[in-house]
């Protein structure tokens, strides 16, 4: 099994995501995002965003 990032694409293998990749619910759905994702838009993030306005 892998874990693919919602934003790039980016796979790793295994249950679940690294400990360096962030994880949010956007309108009920769980969204995991890649550590490199989740640097370049931690602003968009902490302001709530939903990731189509990244």
């Amino acid at each position: 099994m892998s874990v693919t990032c919602d934003f790039c694409g980016r796979r790793v293998d295994g249950d679940a995501p690294p400990l360096t990749w962030t994880t949010a619910v956007e309108r009920g759905r769980v969204r995991r995002f890649c550590d490199e994702c989740s640097r370049d838009n931690l602003r968009s993030m902490e302001a709530k965003l939903d990731s189509e306005w990244w």
